[in-house]
């Protein structure tokens, strides 16, 4: 018990002056037990230290990260990124990709009338009288006579298709697609992200759900060109109408968009 006090009264955990009475009245032990106290270094390791204080700090700092209110930055924390410079980015690219939305359709449409027209040259075709047949087995054509209304239809027809076929429009309409969906998906993601950096939160309207709605439809008209590089009607009937009610959509999102253009520059500033 000595050898413990005097332990304690090392370490400063027990005054000197707060012995027990009875201490002098114990029975000296036989062999002291010498006390050994690891002496601290006077400059720790900072790696040390960091180890040792790496659990309490991991605690403390916990509760910011489980806070949803320390996600709301607004007021300044991001700078520029709630500016109105870069507010402006999301309306400027939209009206860009509305454009760019009717200009894909032309070429897509245009690709379906090089698929179409065939099928009325050959139905026109089946219209036309057979053409007589000598008896040594050629045809007997009168060159004096006139062609029917058919048969110019059906060589108007066909120069029609020969200059859409040099157009390309089958890769245009591909690759406008593809950059529609791409830069699509990410301005939508990107205009509901840059309203939260303003605001510290979305407002739910005719507007998001449109913006939504138009991302949606760009995905599902995406997912229907497997089946309809197979030679799928349905598929492809269905892209086109997916596309044009993405383009009503579109349409519609055009007042609701300027309205927020405004509230942009009423309650921003530079830059």
């Amino acid at each position: 018990m000595a050898t413990t006090l005097h332990c304690l009264s090392t370490l400063h955990l027990l005054p000197r002056n707060h012995y027990p009475k009875t201490l002098n009245s114990l029975k000296p032990i036989s062999k002291p037990q010498p006390c050994k106290i690891q002496e601290k270094p006077s400059n720790p390791n900072a790696l040390q230290l960091l180890k040792s204080s790496s659990l309490p700090l991991a605690v403390v700092a916990l509760p910011f990260f489980l806070d949803p209110q320390d996600a709301a930055a607004v007021g300044g924390e991001f700078g520029i990124l709630e500016g109105r410079s870069f507010a402006l980015i999301h309306p400027i690219v939209m009206g860009g990709l509305f454009v760019y939305t009717l200009r894909t359709g032309y070429l897509g449409w245009q690709w379906r009338r090089v698929r179409t027209i065939q099928s009325e040259i050959n139905e026109l075709k089946k219209q036309l009288k057979p053409t007589p047949v000598s008896p040594d087995g050629s045809t007997a054509i009168d060159s004096s006579s006139p062609p029917s209304t058919t048969e110019l239809e059906i060589q108007r027809l066909t120069a029609e298709r020969k200059e859409l076929v040099k157009g390309s429009y089958k890769d245009k309409h591909f690759d406008a697609g593809s950059v529609l969906l791409g830069f699509g998906v990410l301005e939508s993601v990107f205009g509901g992200l840059n309203t939260y950096l303003r605001t510290g939160k979305l407002f739910p309207g005719p507007h998001l759900y449109a913006g939504a709605g138009i991302t949606v439809l760009w995905a599902a008209a995406a997912a229907l060109v497997p089946a309809m590089q197979k030679g799928n009607e349905t598929a492809r009937n269905l892209h086109i109408a997916l596309n044009g009610l993405n383009v009503l959509l579109f349409i519609w999102q055009i007042p609701t968009g300027l309205d927020i253009v405004l509230k942009v520059f009423e309650f921003t500033k530079w830059p």
